[in-house]
């Protein structure tokens, strides 16, 4: 076996509550206006659109708490999401199969440099200067599917210092979990260790340095940001 020429970086994984095991991440696939009341703030018409699909980077992931504020950027936004941890993959999967494949749920953020996505949707390029720089994906311990109620139905929120921001329910997302798994692998071959953030409910708004995000999802343990 040839050796390598520096040493790989460590593979990135999500702590598992309950759990001495972690869960290896492979790609995260981050759906963009799955709940309709976003998709209008943002200025869309959610009733003609299929789902849109970018990524970030599993080392985007953070899960300490502490999210750095970007440079390049003045205007920082929150999206708070249920995010769904793929145990098995595969390709032109039925709903069915689909939700099988799930093996736990998180509480993350999509953190967005909006200033820059603006300009590169005006451009017509890609989002990842907006979306996949580093620790953009703050993320909560994963809760085993077994171990949850229903992720298709709940309350989703934020507040940031104690104000509430965003709030929604599961059951808007236009796009179900199963639909969700279902469509992307008629795109990719999916695989164990792939993540999907699900979407985001209204209310996304600016980050300044010293706030506190509290993200809820029920039958999750919240997850709390501190900006620095």
């Amino acid at each position: 076996m040839s050796d390598f020429i520096f040493t790989p970086p460590a593979i990135v994984s999500i702590p598992i509550k309950g759990s001495s095991k972690v869960f290896p991440v492979h790609r995260i696939y981050c759906v963009v206006r799955n709940y309709a009341n976003h998709a209008i703030e943002m200025g869309h018409d959610p009733s003609k659109e299929a789902p849109f699909f970018f990524q970030k980077n599993p080392d985007n992931l953070v899960f300490d708490g502490v999210f750095p504020y970007p440079p390049k950027s003045h205007d920082v936004e929150h999206e708070i999401e249920l995010v769904v941890a793929l145990q098995k993959g595969g390709q032109n999967l039925t709903t069915k199969e689909a939700d099988d494949c799930v093996f736990g749920f998180a509480v993350g953020l999509d953190m967005t440099r909006r200033d820059l996505q603006a300009e590169l949707k005006k451009a017509g390029r890609s989002w990842e200067t907006a979306k996949a720089f580093e620790h953009s994906a703050p993320c909560s311990h994963l809760i085993e599917k077994s171990q949850t109620k229903n992720m298709n139905e709940g309350s989703i929120t934020l507040s940031v210092n104690g104000k509430g921001r965003q709030s929604g329910n599961l059951n808007e997302m236009i796009w179900k979990i199963p639909e969700m798994i279902a469509y992307l692998s008629q795109l990719f071959v999916l695989q164990a260790g792939d993540i999907i953030m699900t979407g985001t409910p209204a209310g996304v708004g600016p980050v300044q340095k010293g706030d506190e995000l509290v993200g809820h999802i029920d039958g999750l343990d919240d997850l709390v940001v501190k900006v620095v």
